[in-house]
């Protein structure tokens, strides 16, 4: 299906023409019929050489603008209708600058009323305007030009670009209302993405999750409905009274939504203004940023992606202000003096480095949802700035150092007070990050030291003694002796050159093995006492010993307290 919207005039015959495409009746209301004005959005549909072609009719009327942009807003193509003997009119022109503040690119022009007036001079003036757009000349009265307008309109509609059905689904609402029977019904254009029965869908302003009851397209149920098209979704678990025209059924979980945005806009504009995008309607602060940018804080939270058009207007003087491009939807405050400035030049470099630059770490979920494009991760779905990632890694040796200075007899610096220090949203940043910075983690510390000199030179003289009497653990005089206190020994344990296996008792790292290999020799079972004389050393010893060999399974403790070689 393809999905073409009206423009033009009030009463220059929108809604004729769509009658006569379609033989349905596009005024919904009886006041509209009864005074030959669209007031509201009109809906039809019609099949051209097998090609389904929906349309969307709007009101021309300058009173009713908002609903005009409510329908233009999702729709990428337009019939431009101007009257052969009314020409270039006021809402002409208004609707046109719309057009182009949402960069609708696709127009058909439709000189409508040919029997009245010779179409030459409106035709001229509307090109002037409009530039060089394919044109058809019609008489709704006569059926004039009706076969080429058929053929115009399916010349258009093959210019679109392709519909992505596998796109994040953003419906805009445009009607609600009550089935008998079926209860809460929405409608809208469905310009991306596909929307299936029992699918379930957020509601834009309440975050509120939404199973689809049942679908309707053209008049018919569907199963399963692929944009581009008019739907009608049937919703459960929701009144109909809590949905109005602006609201949005999004994709789960796919989309940001933001009260202030950074826009791109050129426009000189007032401190309050409204801003349309899709069938929605919010009112909006400004602060201009430049003369490049504006920040618009909005009165209620909008589903945008970065790169979306919206159009800005202003309801005192009912002009359309101009168009707009999001540039960022999670700014930054802007609190110093200048601020406003800097940041009107960011605004104008690559939206994805902007991203990356403001929040320095974004996850691949979050840059889609904003509308980016995801560049080569750091790790999994972790991305990250260029220049925060390249200081990151420059502050790495710095914090280690810093790190020994303080805690002389620690190991190394815990990667998760590293982690705290860099502000890292993830732990799992840190293996990329030292990898990056030629340094690794070992038994969660990073950039082990070597021990104190004074330390050093006692582990020396340690080492020498207990090499010459392996299980000789120096008591609490000989520690003291050597200047070996508690927090030391600890630090001796942690760096590996010393075992503790109870408190105040230290050997050298290979005990373990070392007395697994003389009790080897042993009949088994053996004594306490006879692993004592084995091993040469004293009952202080030999228990914590002999204790912790059976928890590493090396020996095993019998019911009458001698132990066996497991």
């Amino acid at each position: 299906m393809r999905v073409v919207a009206t423009a033009g005039h009030v009463d220059h015959g929108k809604s004729t023409l769509v009658r006569l495409l379609t033989g349905m009746e596009p005024d919904r209301w009886a006041e509209e019929r009864r005074r030959g004005l669209t007031i509201d959005l009109g809906f039809a549909w019609t099949t051209l050489s097998g090609k389904e072609i929906a349309f969307v009719d709007v009101p021309g009327h300058q009173r009713f603008v908002p609903n005009m942009l409510a329908g233009i807003g999702p729709v990428p193509a337009v019939l431009f209708v101007v009257a052969a003997d009314e020409g270039w009119k006021p809402q002409s022109a208004e609707h046109l600058a719309a057009l182009r503040a949402l960069d609708v690119r696709h127009l058909l022009l439709v000189l409508t009323r040919a029997d009245l007036a010779d179409p030459e001079p409106a035709l001229s003036q509307a090109k002037q305007q409009l530039g060089e757009v394919p044109h058809v000349v019609v008489s709704g009265k006569t059926g004039q030009g009706m076969d080429e307008l058929r053929a115009a309109i399916l010349a258009l509609v093959d210019r679109l670009p392709e519909p992505e059905p596998t796109a994040d689904v953003r419906l805009w609402l445009d009607r609600s209302f009550t089935v008998g029977g079926a209860g809460t019904v929405v409608t809208g254009t469905l310009a991306a993405g596909t929307i299936g029965k029992g699918t379930e869908l957020q509601l834009a302003s309440t975050g509120e999750i939404l199973r689809v009851r049942g679908l309707h397209t053209l008049g018919r149920q569907a199963e399963s409905v692929a944009a581009v098209a008019r739907i009608a979704v049937n919703l459960r678990g929701i009144d109909r009274a809590e949905l109005i025209r602006g609201d949005a059924l999004l994709t789960p979980g796919r989309w940001l939504t933001s009260t202030v945005a950074d826009v791109l806009v050129t426009a000189e504009l007032p401190r309050e203004l409204v801003v349309h995008v899709g069938s929605a309607a919010v009112p909006a602060h400004v602060r201009p940023l430049g003369t490049v940018g504006a920040r618009l804080t909005l009165a209620r939270p909008l589903p945008l992606r970065i790169g979306d058009r919206v159009l800005l207007r202003d309801p005192g003087r009912g002009a359309v202000l101009g168009g707009a491009t999001v540039a960022d939807l999670d700014p930054r405050p802007l609190r110093r003096r200048g601020a406003a400035t800097a940041r009107a030049a960011e605004l104008t470099g690559d939206p994805l480095t902007l991203h990356l630059r403001t929040k320095g770490f974004a996850r691949s979920a979050e840059l889609r949802a904003a509308g980016l494009r995801a560049p080569e991760p750091v790790i999994v779905d972790w991305h990250a700035d260029p220049g925060h990632w390249a200081a990151l890694i420059r502050s790495v040796p710095t914090e280690v150092e810093s790190w020994r200075l303080a805690h002389p007899l620690e190991p190394g610096l815990p990667v998760d007070v590293l982690r705290q220090r860099l502000d890292l949203p993830d732990a799992a940043l840190i293996t990329p990050l030292l990898r990056a910075a030629g340094l690794s983690a070992t038994a969660g510390r990073v950039g082990a030291v070597a021990l104190p000199a004074r330390i050093e030179q006692a582990l020396a003289k340690l080492t020498t003694e207990l090499t010459a009497n392996p299980f000789a653990a120096p008591d609490a005089g000989r520690l003291a002796e050597l200047g070996l206190g508690g927090k030391e020994l600890a630090a001796a344990v942690r760096a590996g050159r010393l075992i503790r296996i109870a408190d105040g008792v230290v050997l050298l790292p290979d005990a373990v093995p070392r007395a697994a290999g003389m009790l080897a020799g042993l009949a088994s079972p053996f004594t306490l006492s006879q692993a004592r004389q084995a091993l040469d050393t004293s009952r202080r010893v030999a228990v914590p010993l002999l204790e912790l060999l059976d928890r590493r399974g090396i020996t095993e403790r019998l019911p009458d307290s001698t132990r066996r070689l497991s």
